[in-house]
């Protein structure tokens, strides 16, 4: 007699160990990829890649640019949401790696301007659609992978794990920069906040080339997952969305909204603390534009110390959300960050003792914020169409937070003479819609993640807008 097949919901589950691995590694990969991108942005792109503007012009060009990857996000996020929704989360998320690896390896072997003129800047500008476009379809599967996997009273705590891929990524990479900054250092005479010749020249490329490494470990590490029973349940039944992207829009616009308000503070918080205050801490004092004066691997150091913190209260973060409700905690953290922009003044006013306490502050919100969001934006939306949904919120609030944030607070610290206080400004105005909207949304510890689902032919409004495909074999 022949066995009997086995079902999806009867196929292997992960490993605790795999699941929280898989959600992690690749996150601090592409996280990696961003943050050297971010970096080489502020210190060499101005000057390789757009040579005949004055230094803040080309500061904010390199900006531009780096600003100009967000509007791929959304895109990657409808593509490959697209697909993890309709073929699983397994191949989108070794897909979705590739893509990110490649376009960051490449960077590192681009001519510059000096070389190839304006076909330089342009490459660089496709690379880094690239790198948004992949880092679309990052973020979403990485954090179903760990969600659909959990138990549900641990939810948020899984979903910690690929958010912590976030500071991981900003250790790795800045501290790459850091080492080769030393073996190459500015020559004697030179200005310490500026990289000398060397680095210049060829120092920078080596973070982008490295990330080959790091992405075979990811590749490795992800090919080896299942897919979670929710996904499988929902496939065998039927479920599967022929156009996830028509489902989300006529039945879950509500919350695509409130997902992208959510996570509006989060992003504008993150691009301060990492990219804007790099630039801020790293210009001279007798500027046209003042800074703090530190020398760049000072003030790296500095905030690497913050991003310590930022590590720890992401993992915090997890269990207070599974205890007292993801909305409860976003709330007060929220309205933290809304008073930690009005006070960037006064801390900083107080020296290096108040700039480390400003870095470690920010970072600590940070974590507190960006880590219930793990969970928060794949709860929102119901198995058939939770890659797509939660992908485009998290996403489309790239643009209208990290896109612009660096480039909004270098004008507004330009505005004010050197000053930050415009920029804190900044920062508590999105915190404040951001609370608006928690306000507004419900609590979704409670629920259960194949929660909504609805049987094919059942006459919902999902059902003739869009009919669900057969079932696949897994």
């Amino acid at each position: 007699m022949s066995a009997p097949a086995t079902s999806p919901a009867q196929a292997p589950a992960n490993s605790r160990s795999r699941v929280l691995v898989a959600s992690l590694i690749g996150t601090t990969i592409e996280f990696y990829d961003f943050y050297i991108y971010a970096t080489a942005a502020v210190l060499v792109f101005p000057s390789l890649f757009f040579p005949n503007s004055d230094p803040t012009t080309a500061l904010l060009s390199s900006f531009a640019v780096f600003g100009a990857a967000m509007v791929a996000r959304p895109i990657g996020a409808v593509v490959f949401g697209h697909l993890g929704d309709r073929l699983g989360r397994k191949g989108t998320l070794v897909a979705s790696l590739l893509t990110m690896g490649i376009a960051t390896f490449l960077i590192g072997v681009l001519p510059t301007y000096e070389q190839a003129g304006w076909i330089a800047t342009a490459l660089l500008v496709l690379m880094r659609l690239a790198q948004g476009f992949a880092l679309g379809g990052e973020w979403s599967g990485a954090a179903l992978v760990a969600t659909e996997n959990a138990p549900k009273n641990k939810r948020a705590l899984y979903g910690t794990f690929p958010q912590l891929g976030a500071p991981l990524g900003f250790i790795i990479g800045n501290g790459l920069f850091l080492i080769i900054g030393a073996l190459l250092p500015s020559s004697a005479g030179a200005d310490p906040s500026q990289p000398s010749e060397a680095f210049l020249s060829w120092g920078w490329r080596i973070p982008f080339l490295f990330s080959a490494v790091m992405v075979v470990i990811g590749l490795w590490v992800r090919m080896r997952l299942v897919e979670a029973p929710v996904f499988s349940k929902t496939r065998e039944a039927g479920l599967v969305r022929k156009l996830p992207l028509a489902t989300v829009f006529r039945s879950h616009w509500k919350q695509l909204l409130l997902g992208t308000f959510f996570m509006l503070a989060t992003y504008v918080l993150f691009y301060l603390m990492t990219t804007f205050s790099l630039s801020y801490g790293r210009t001279a004092t007798d500027a046209a534009v003042p800074g703090l004066g530190y020398s760049y691997t000072t003030f790296v150091l500095m905030m690497i110390f913050g991003v310590l913190f930022f590590a720890a209260f992401t993992l915090i973060s997890g269990p207070l959300a599974d205890k007292y409700g993801r909305r409860a905690t976003l709330i007060w953290v929220t309205a933290a960050i809304l008073v930690f922009g009005l006070v960037w003044v006064p801390l900083i006013g107080m020296g290096t003792l108040g700039v480390v306490l400003w870095l470690v502050l920010g970072f600590t919100l940070m974590g507190m914020t960006f880590g219930p969001m793990g969970a928060l934006l794949p709860e929102l939306f119901p198995t058939s169409v939770r890659y797509t949904g939660s992908g485009i919120s998290y996403n489309v609030s790239s643009i209208l937070g990290a896109a612009v944030a660096p480039f909004i607070a270098v004008a507004l610290w330009e505005a004010a003479d050197g000053s930050p206080w415009l920029v804190g400004v900044y920062l508590s105005s999105m915190a404040l819609l951001t609370l608006i909207s928690l306000l507004i949304g419900k609590e979704t510890k409670d629920i259960a993640l194949d929660e909504g689902e609805t049987p094919a032919g059942s006459g919902t409004t999902a059902d003739r807008d869009e009919a669900p495909v057969s079932p696949v074999a897994p």
